[in-house]
């Protein structure tokens, strides 16, 4: 299993850049039967950014387009593989916190959530992912 981390799905979803080109053309490359998927704490994460984006909107316009946007992340979740944190993530971030606390506690939840899953996890972070024994990690992004 492949799970991409908060920043290298927001590279999927919206950069053009050679970063995020990079990313889409590994995922294509794919073989028949794998996936590339999410977590449930990268939908909270960028949930949570995109309602702070609509509460600072103040004309209608700009409400609107935050609307829009915020629609548009609908639409990339729709059809999207998110994998839960269930109880055996929970449990594993609850053995890593203590021994992370520097870490943020989002990047900890994603992490004990690959873990649980034996997956791999795409991300640009490194040198914060590469501290946590057992978890599988690499950067899609360069070439």
């Amino acid at each position: 299993m492949i799970i991409l981390d908060t920043d290298v799905l927001s590279l999927v979803q919206r950069d053009d850049s050679a970063p995020g080109l990079r990313v889409r053309a590994r995922i294509a490359q794919l073989p028949p039967g794998e996936h590339a998927a999410t977590t449930i704490v990268t939908y909270h994460e960028q949930t949570r950014g995109w309602l702070v984006y609509i509460a600072k909107a103040r004309t209608k316009p700009q409400q609107v387009f935050a609307y829009g946007l915020l629609a548009r992340h609908l639409n990339d979740y729709r059809d999207a593989r998110v994998i839960p944190y269930d109880r055996s993530a929970a449990d594993i971030f609850d053995q890593l916190r203590p021994q992370h606390p520097r870490l943020a506690t989002m990047d900890l939840r994603i992490a004990a959530i690959a873990i649980s899953r034996n997956a791999l996890l795409v991300t640009r972070n490194l040198s914060d992912f590469a501290k946590i024994p057992n978890l599988r990690i690499e950067d899609w992004t360069k070439s």
